[in-house]
This record gives C-alpha cells, structure tokens and sequence, in this order.
C-alpha cells in the first residue's frame, strides 16, 4: 500500500443567531477525518467508512466528502488518478454542527493535500460546497466556509462566492449542547416560512449589523444585546425539546446570547470568557439530564486555523 496522508475538518456553528444561511463559526472539536492514499486501480474510491452507523454511501457521487474530493480531481484532471479514502466520521449526523459540510472540506482538503497543494485553502471552497449541497440541498457557505478556514465567516455571496473573516475578540468562548435527537438539515428547512415581516426583517437587519460591529469592536456588551434571531429560531424551536428551558439556563449562568446551531438540535452560546462557558454548560445539560435526554458537551474558543493535515 502506497503512503497516505490524514487530515482533520473541524465543526462549526451555523446561522449563529442572527446571520441565517450567511454567518458561521469553527470550534476547536469534534470534527472528521478522512486518509488518502495512492491506488494502482484507476479512479476514486471509498474503502472504509466509520462513525456513521450505515447511513452513508459508499458511491463517491453519493457522498459529500466522495464528490467534493471528486469535484476537484476533475477541475485538476486528475480524475483518473487512483486514490483510496477513509471517511472517519467523528461528527454526529444531523446534530447541527455541520457535519456533511466537514466530511466536504475534509474530502476537498486531503485531495489538495495529497496532490502537494495545487489550490489554496479558499480555492478549495466551491469544491467543498458541491460536495456539502448532496445533504442540505442548495449551496450555503456558512458551515464550509468557517470549517475550511477557521475562525468566524461571514458569507456575503455564495455564487459566486465572497466570503469574509471577522475579528474574534480575545477570550471569547463557545458552548455546544448537543441533545441526541436527530434533525436533517432539508427537514429543518422544509417548516421555514417564505416570507418574513416587515418591521421584523429591519430588527433582524440591526442586530446582525450591530453584531458585526460588536466582533470588530471587540464590544461584549454590544455582542450580547445582537445575539437575538427573531426569524428562525421562533420556528425551529419546537424541533427541540426543552430548547426555551435550555435557553433561559444559559442566559442565567452568564451566556452572551443563545440560539440553534445550524438546523439543530444542538445549542450554542457565546461567552466572554472560559470559566462562564464551562457554568453554561452545566447549566444547559442540567436541562436535558433532568428531562432524561442524553446529550454531549462542547466548550471551545472559536478554531481560527480549519482544517489541517496531521
């Protein structure tokens, strides 16, 4: 067997609050990994998946980490090239974290890798958003892009795509409850109303823009007054059990702001420091022990590097 190299893409945080379908930010772990190796058969294949329990597909055209590694083997020519992946899914599926948009990254990313870096990082993000579109249905960059790159994402345009970074202030901290109830991104998104009030729109509008300048300013407060999403949240919420319960305990124990990540079921905070994130996050998981639902912890500052080869 030829040598092969192991790469990591880190979850993220999708909408976070305020930015549906345009803001979204990496975490430290859980994340998914993914080996390549050279093959004397021609083509790409999967050989071995782990951590999925069956759900995924082995057919690379199926698979959104297959078809973002294939996507760019094509745009290189070197679809012919035989390679051999494992996928190690590390992420839950369906829990909000982004995880079909880090199985995308990480098949993009250990290609690029392999292939000794023919693309930049940010070149490397259509491919991981073709991949990424087979399990949320449309092209969104606000889990793909902050899972690529790190840090905190602000995605402008995604076709063509403009995406741009945001200062993170210093000692800012996220908390990830993830309840183990299973939510599919199309689903979440099927209950989501077309049309949005007027004078709703224009708060949502102020909170995102006052949230942008929060991050650049480094404002605490600021932050904290914005992290309030008067248009999704009030419609997926009742996706997730206990989530006002779950709310409520962590704005008490000191959170900035708390909403869904992603589509849900997981919850996110931001916080001004560690020591708050960690009494947020018992808090939270108080909740869900009390109610009997199992649930797993997250406490991370925001990744700034993405995805990475060990």
């Amino acid at each position: 067997m030829h040598p092969g190299i192991k790469v990591f893409a880190p979850a993220s945080v999708g909408n976070v609050a305020v930015g549906f379908d345009v803001l979204g930010f990496a975490i430290e772990k859980p994340g998914d990994e993914i080996i390549v190796h050279i093959s004397d058969k021609p083509g790409l294949r999967i050989t071995k998946i782990t951590g999925a329990k069956g759900k995924l597909p082995y057919e690379v055209e199926k698979n959104t980490a297959g078809l973002a590694a294939l996507r760019l083997l094509q745009h290189l020519g070197e679809d012919k090239l035989g390679i051999e992946m494992e996928l190690h899914k590390k992420l839950p599926i369906g829990s909000g974290l982004g995880s079909s948009a880090s199985s995308a990254v990480a098949g993009a990313f250990a290609i690029n890798e392999l292939l000794k870096r023919p693309l930049e990082k940010r070149e490397l993000l259509p491919f991981a958003l073709a991949g990424e579109a087979l399990a949320s249905g449309g092209i969104h960059a606000d889990n793909v892009a902050p899972s690529m790159l790190g840090g905190m994402i602000l995605t402008r345009q995604n076709e063509p795509l403009d995406v741009q970074r945001l200062p993170v202030p210093r000692g800012l901290y996220a908390t990830i409850i993830h309840p183990k109830v299973e939510i599919l991104t199309k689903d979440a998104r099927s209950i989501l109303s077309d049309s949005v009030p007027l004078q709703t729109m224009v708060r949502q509008n102020a909170n995102l823009g006052a949230f942008v300048i929060g991050m650049f300013n480094s404002d605490i407060e600021l932050i904290a007054r914005s992290l309030q999403d008067l248009v999704i949240e009030p419609q997926r919420a009742k996706l997730i059990p206990h989530f006002y319960k779950v709310k409520k305990a962590a704005l008490n124990a000191g959170a900035l702001g708390c909403s869904i990540s992603g589509a849900g079921p997981s919850i996110f905070t931001l916080n001004a420091n560690s020591l708050i994130a960690e009494g947020v996050g018992e808090a939270m998981q108080k909740v869900f022990t009390d109610a009997k639902i199992e649930s797993q912890l997250y406490i991370s500052p925001i990744n700034q590097e993405g995805a990475f080869k060990y």
